[in-house]
């Protein structure tokens, strides 16, 4: 397939036969020089925005509602996410926009590598080197979301196309961690803030390449991670690039785990009760660290420019967001979709567990808290699945117009001139790594408390004396709440059945009725052995392959279906 764009202008041509091509850019005279490689690279980082166009089956949004800390919610006719909470599937192509998007991400990565070839005025070896590894990181992230979600998926590692079968998760992961470790070797160890906002790194190769590592060593039973050469990524290795992500990348913790979450921007602190007048852990008054902050490893940017289909605004904060008109009874929350309420269990398990930790308050909007929402209204859009609980890390965020002395949706309005609605004012990022993690997963594979304790001590909370796997899944639970990871760590660490199968009886509203969450035809717990915590292949997919694709196990059975509440 040839890589095609209109260009802009064009010339004129005097030669009636000149035949050379004036309008079109194909693989015939493209890419040329630095500036057309920066188009192939600058289109391998959009599928990352186009996910966000489409969350429903993206998997962020898919381990967030299938995990136990969070219910489906939303509407009525929300079924697909319904379905995704239970583990079951709501019409044969429920996943086919994440399948397109991820494997039109890696056909373009696959371009621009090829591509890259071509281009004769780089201005170093490092400058080219950069966007060699940068292509590899976004490849390996694309797979990697696949591999989480499908399990074995086709490997496709270049433009001809084909009709490809599924490779084994030994092969997958194997390209994953060799396309990873290219990209650990060719990016520069350029220190934060020195680089581009929103760039993949070294050091986010570093990282990405543990959370790799400890996914498939942890639920494929493994100890070390295979290459494409024959060789292995060891555990050792993997230690020593997260010391050298931790020690050399200029990355740390903020100061208050608050400042991480827009609710403390300006615009919006001083009218929040939770957050006005506080002072931090660090000692200084909370104030969010903003977009690209000294935490951020990496992250999805956004930004104001109307095109919904094209993901330039942060959608996720308008799924999760109450679906309530923003006012003073629901102050500083904006008006959203209303989707994944957080499950009462994480509320209670976090109460008894740390009674203490402010990350509790920090994350999670309590609608009985008068700081929180002064006449919450239960049921508001015949809401299901609805707890009183919800996130406030990915949300709308409102703030006060001076100017008019009414409510603005999202900050952003103020703030960098966004449209004031719904769908167009929430431009903040969307995390993919962060430092905390980095700490956290650094403990997991040296067995020690360090990571923890510097994340717990940002909290103001004590530190442990020593190290255990269940202090580390604890920590991990409430430091990273609501940040895409919870249900692949079920998974990895085989803990998804029993967690998932606690969520049975927990008090919900439908409509603002109260009843208990149900275990619908087969259980959460049957539904993860029988499916392994892997979704369907789109059945379009299948179909287009004339049946090279095999569907996966436990998604062909009639229970596998949703019928609706």
């Amino acid at each position: 397939m040839a890589v095609t764009c209109a260009l802009l202008t064009m010339s004129g041509c005097n030669d009636f036969l000149d035949t050379q091509n004036y309008v079109k850019k194909d693989t015939s005279n493209f890419p040329q020089n630095v500036d057309d490689a920066n188009q192939l690279l600058t289109g391998v980082y959009g599928e990352l925005n186009l996910l966000n166009a489409d969350p429903d089956d993206a998997p962020f949004f898919i381990s967030e509602v299938a995990s136990d800390d969070r219910f489906a919610s939303g509407g009525v006719n929300d079924n697909g996410a319904h379905g995704a909470d239970k583990l079951l599937r709501y019409g044969v192509d429920q996943f086919a926009n994440t399948w397109k998007k991820h494997y039109a991400g890696i056909y373009k990565a696959n371009v621009a590598l090829e591509g890259y070839e071509k281009v004769l005025d780089w201005e170093s070896e490092a400058q080219k080197n950069s966007f060699y590894g940068q292509t590899y990181f976004l490849r390996a992230f694309y797979y990697f979301d696949l591999a989480q979600l499908f399990g074995e998926v086709p490997l496709i590692l270049n433009s001809a196309g084909g009709n490809f079968p599924k490779s084994n998760a030994d092969v997958i992961y194997a390209q994953i961690a060799s396309d990873l470790k290219n990209g650990i070797e060719m990016m520069d160890a350029t220190k934060y803030p020195d680089f581009e906002a929103g760039r993949a790194t070294r050091w986010a190769a570093e990282a990405l390449m543990a959370r790799v590592f400890l996914f498939y060593t942890g639920y494929y039973g493994e100890s070390s991670l295979p290459l494409l050469d024959g060789g292995e990524v060891t555990k050792a290795e993997v230690i020593t690039w997260l010391e050298d992500c931790r020690d050399n990348s200029g990355h740390d913790l903020v100061g208050d785990f608050r400042n991480l979450w827009p609710y403390t921007n300006e615009y919006t602190i001083d009218d929040y009760p939770y957050v006005a007048g506080k002072i931090g852990v660090d000692g200084q008054p909370l104030k969010w660290a903003g977009d690209g902050n000294i935490e951020t490893i990496f992250a999805t940017k956004f930004s104001n420019v109307y095109a919904l289909s094209a993901g330039y605004v942060n959608y996720y904060a308008l799924y999760f967001a109450p679906p309530i008109n923003v006012g003073e009874s629901t102050f500083p929350w904006g008006r959203g979709w209303g989707k994944a309420c957080v499950t009462p269990n994480l509320w209670d398990d976090w109460l008894a567990e740390e009674p203490t930790d402010l990350r509790r308050q920090a994350s999670i909007i309590d609608v009985t808290d008068p700081n929180e929402m002064k006449n919450y209204t239960w049921g508001a859009n015949s809401e299901m699945e609805e707890t009183g609980y919800w996130q406030k890390k990915i949300i709308a965020v409102a703030a006060k117009d001076p100017s008019t002395g009414g409510f603005v949706n999202g900050f952003a309005v103020l703030a960098s001139g966004a449209r004031n609605h719904i769908q167009f004012c929430n431009t903040t990022d969307l995390i993919h790594i962060r430092y905390a993690d980095v700490l956290l997963m650094h403990s997991e594979l040296t067995q020690t408390t360090d990571g923890i304790n510097k994340v717990r001590q940002r909290a103001g909370l004590p530190v442990i004396s020593s190290y255990s796997l269940d202090a580390l899944k604890r920590e991990r639970r409430f430091e990273l709440a609501f940040e895409g990871l919870r249900w692949f760590d079920l998974m990895r660490w085989g803990d998804a059945p029993d967690a998932l199968e606690k969520q049975v009886g927990q008090p919900i509203r439908n409509a603002g009725v109260p009843l208990a969450m149900s275990s619908f035809s087969t259980g959460f717990k049957a539904r993860y052995e029988a499916t392994g915590g892997f979704w369907p292949i789109p059945d379009s997919q299948i179909d287009l392959s004339e049946g090279v694709l095999k569907q996966n196990k436990g998604w062909i059975e009639a229970d596998a279906m949703f019928e609706g509440w």
